[in-house]
C-alpha cells in the first residue's frame, strides 16, 4: 500500500488536445478515492498516467513518496482492472489468478498461498477450475479484481469496472468492492462516470471536467457544499436545479430574482459578501428542497406541471415556470404520491438556507 500524489499533472495529446490541465491530487495510504466526471473529462487518463501506460506532459506522479514518471509500468507496483475484464478465455480461473505471479517468477508455494487467499476473499473457491465463459458477469469481474489483488500491489487502479454489468449486479459487486477495500485497506483509485457509484463507494470523491479538477471532498461535502455550478449540477440524482437569476436588494435584505419570482437568501449563501443589486448569478435548488405550498406562500415560486413520475415512495414533478418567466424548468422531489396533472399550476416554497448562489463564472459564493 502507498500514498499516491499527482502534482500539477498535465497531459497534452497531438493537435494540442489538453486531456489534463494542472491536476494536483492526493490519495492517502489505504484510501479508496473515486474520480468521477462526464465522458472525456480526463479521469481514465489519470489512471493510465499513474500506471505508466502513457507519459505525462508535465508535473509529477509520486507513489509512496517516490517520483515514478520515468519508471516503466512493471516497476511501479500498481495493478489495473479494466471494464472489459480482460480475462484469458482459455485459462481456468485458477490459471488466470496465477498468471501475473508466474510471469514474475514467484515460487509455487507462494503462488498457491496468494491464490488461495484471494479466492477466499472474493468467494471464488468453488469456481477455480471453471473457464471464464462458465462464469456470470459478477464472477468474471471478481476474477479480474482477484488477478490484480493477487500481486499485492501498492496501488489498485479500477477503470469503470462495473459498466458492463446489469443494474442489479452493479449494486452487488459495488458492495463487494467496498467490503474488499475495507478488509484489505488497499490504496485504490476508482474511475466512474456514474455519480451514484462515486457517492456510495468513495471515502473522498474527485470531480473532473474538461481536464480540470473541480473539487475533492467527501460525498456529503460535495452534495451539501458544491464548489461550483458544475459540481452542483453533476452530483445528485435528480441533479440540482440551476436557474439564471439576478440579485435584488430589498430593504437591507438580499434576494434573488429567479423563475418569475424572488427568493430570500440566507446570509451564508453569500458568505458575508455584499454584491451589488442586479448582479447576474445562478441560483441552485435541490429537488428535495422544494416544498408544495398554497399559492401566495412566503418564498414560493409558481410553476406549471409538464409531466410526472410516480415512484411510489416519492413523486418527481417536472415543471416549467409560470408564464413570463423565460420558461425556466425544474424538477421537484415530493414525498409520497401526488395526484398532479399536466398543465396544472403548482406553487413551491424553499427554505432560504437551501438556496445556493453561483457567480457568473460558476463559482459558489458561499
Amino acid at each position: 500500500m502507498a500514498r499516491v500524489a499527482l502534482v500539477h499533472l498535465g497531459k497534452v495529446y497531438g493537435n494540442d488536445v489538453r486531456a489534463l490541465d494542472d491536476v494536483t491530487l492526493e490519495a492517502a495510504d489505504g484510501e479508496l478515492l473515486v474520480l468521477v466526471g462526464p465522458s472525456g473529462c480526463g479521469k481514465s487518463t489519470v489512471l493510465r498516467l499513474v500506471a505508466g501506460l502513457e507519459e505525462a506532459t508535465s508535473g509529477e506522479i509520486r507513489i509512496g513518496g517516490v517520483v515514478v514518471n520515468d519508471l516503466p509500468p512493471q516497476e511501479r507496483n500498481v495493478a489495473m482492472v479494466f471494464q472489459d475484464y480482460a480475462l484469458y478465455p482459455h485459462m481456468t480461473v485458477r490459471r488466470n489468478l496465477e498468471f501475473p505471479l508466474r510471469m514474475r517468477g514467484a515460487a509455487r508455494t507462494e503462488i498457491d498461498r496468494r491464490v488461495a487467499a484471494v479466492a477466499r476473499q472474493l468467494e471464488l473457491d468453488a469456481v477455480l477450475d471453471r473457464l471464464p465463459k462458465q462464469l456470470s458477469g459478477g464472477q468474471r469481474q471478481r476474477v479480474a479484481m482477484g488477478r490484480a489483488l493477487v500481486r499485492e500491489p501498492a496501488v489498485s487502479l479500477l477503470d469503470e469496472p462495473l459498466s458492463n454489468l446489469d443494474a442489479k449486479l452493479r449494486v452487488e459487486v459495488r458492495a463487494e468492492i467496498a467490503a474488499l477495500q475495507e478488509r484489505t485497506r488497499t490504496t485504490m483509485l476508482y474511475v466512474t462516470h456514474d455519480q451514484v457509484e462515486a457517492m456510495t463507494l468513495g471515502e473522498r470523491v474527485a470531480v473532473l471536467n474538461a481536464g480540470r479538477l473541480q473539487q475533492v471532498a467527501s460525498p456529503r461535502e460535495l452534495y451539501e457544499h458544491p464548489a461550483s455550478a458544475f459540481v452542483a449540477g453533476f452530483i445528485g440524482n435528480p441533479p440540482m436545479n440551476l436557474l439564471p437569476g439576478r440579485l435584488v436588494a430589498d430593504g437591507g435584505e438580499t434576494r434573488v430574482a429567479v423563475a418569475g419570482g424572488t427568493l430570500r437568501l440566507a446570509p451564508a449563501a453569500l458568505a458575508g459578501r455584499e454584491p451589488a443589486g442586479g448582479d447576474e448569478v445562478t441560483a441552485g435548488i435541490r429537488p428535495e428542497a422544494l416544498v408544495r405550498v398554497e399559492d401566495g406562500a412566503a418564498n414560493a415560486l409558481r410553476f406549471v406541471v409538464e409531466h410526472v413520475e410516480w415512484l411510489g415512495h416519492e413523486t418527481l414533478a417536472h415543471l416549467r415556470a409560470a408564464a413570463g418567466a423565460d420558461g425556466a424548468q425544474v424538477v421537484a422531489r415530493l414525498p409520497g404520491m401526488h395526484p398532479l396533472a399536466a398543465g396544472a399550476p403548482l406553487a413551491l416554497a424553499v427554505d432560504p438556507g437551501r438556496v445556493y448562489v453561483f457567480d457568473r463564472d460558476g463559482r459558489a459564493l458561499a
